[in-house]
């Protein structure tokens, strides 16, 4: 083939595809119908000679001339967006755009009061809509401009280009006056005093339901909650400790007391993550630039 007979939204597609391993979430993410990208897919596949992704039980399986192309046509996708970017320019005072970000409902009462003052401040049109994503798919996401960013403490997430923002660590926030913060205990007394305590826990923080379960408090918890934001007013108004971050449990303010057992893995680092793609994006740019002017330890 010639690359005279070579649409560029068919590079996009062979990308998704190749990402995803499925050919109608990669309709999803270029705003295509699931019959319009088969079919994008199958003149693909006559103009290269070659079936590129076969249907099998794991999903859409690359051939071995899809694997050799995948990380050219990658190069070359971002290459173009790149100079395209740099072209357009961003006006934060002049500028409308929407910026999706994946973080938690703890990174929603952490992060968003802030940004949303220094957005106010510089870039009033700006609007910023959080759209969480299961951890497993935070990487796609950022590669085909579904989110912009990702906040938080995601180890799992691979090949993306990050900001470190600051180091936190897990405690045990228990309401003030607590009987348990009557005696002083530190180290192994400390961890094993902690079988004293029931629990309330978040069912979507898988962080802190970890510690629970290396610290086999299982049969402590006595609250499994969808939502953080009800952990305040239930360890205020009861005996329930509950397993958090320190940075957050310190804005609470008063009437709580902070206990901080040494847990296995308790360190942590929240980090600012994008894809690659978009690191020339003047918008996106712009954005993690005040981000980490605003939150970077």
């Amino acid at each position: 083939m010639h690359i005279r007979d070579l649409d560029l939204n068919l590079l996009r597609l062979f990308d998704a595809v190749y990402r995803t391993g499925n050919v109608s979430r990669a309709a999803e993410l270029l705003d295509l119908t699931q019959p319009a990208a088969s079919q994008g897919l199958s003149r693909l596949r006559t103009l290269i000679g070659d079936p590129l992704f076969m249907r099998t039980a794991r999903g859409m399986q690359p051939t071995p001339k899809a694997q050799r192309l995948a990380v050219p046509v990658r190069h070359a996708l971002v290459t173009l967006e790149e100079a395209l970017g740099e072209t357009a320019g961003f006006e934060p005072a002049q500028s409308g755009r929407t910026f999706h970000i994946h973080m938690s409902d703890i990174g929603e009462s952490r992060f968003l009061p802030e940004l949303m003052m220094a957005l106010r401040a510089h870039a009033p049109e700006v609007r910023v809509e959080t759209r969480p994503v299961p951890r497993e798919q935070i990487t796609e996401a950022l590669d085909s401009g579904r989110i912009d960013f990702a906040f938080g403490f995601l180890p799992m997430v691979k090949e993306t280009q990050r900001l470190k923002l600051l180091e936190d660590r897990y405690v045990v926030l228990l309401r003030e006056g607590h009987p348990f913060t009557r005696r002083r205990r530190t180290g192994a007394a400390l961890l094993e005093g902690l079988r004293e305590l029931e629990f309330v826990a978040v069912r979507s923080h898988v962080d802190t339901l970890r510690i629970v379960q290396q610290m086999r408090l299982d049969d402590r918890l006595r609250l499994v909650t969808e939502h953080f934001l009800v952990l305040p007013a239930i360890v205020k108004d009861t005996d329930l400790a509950a397993i958090m971050p320190r940075n957050i449990a310190r804005g609470f303010g008063d009437g709580y007391a902070i206990v901080e057992p040494a847990f296995p893995n308790r360190d942590f680092v929240v980090s600012l993550h994008w894809s690659r793609r978009f690191e020339a994006d003047p918008g996106n740019r712009w954005l993690r630039g005040v981000i980490g002017e605003l939150f970077r330890a």
